[in-house]
């Protein structure tokens, strides 16, 4: 399976819209926060599969690659 590569641009630039980490980007979630949608079950839709993706990209030390994006494909 091949990386959406607008779906990783998007990722990058997507920001938490709601809670104690609202307007930060969801590279930047403290790693407990995620673990612990992990076991809730994280929301339905986009921002719910954006939070997976940086589950998975956390978990596997790949922040920069995020952080790397956002700076290549600066948000119009």
């Amino acid at each position: 399976m091949l990386p959406d590569k607008q779906f990783l641009i998007d990722l990058a630039h997507m920001k938490m819209p709601f809670g104690k980490y609202k307007d930060r980007y969801l590279i930047d979630l403290p790693e407990y926060y995620l673990v612990w949608y992990h076991g809730k079950g994280f929301p339905k839709g986009k921002l719910g599969d954006m939070l997976l993706q940086v589950y998975e990209v956390k978990m596997n030390g790949l922040e920069d690659l995020i952080r790397n994006i956002r700076k290549q494909y600066p948000k119009k």
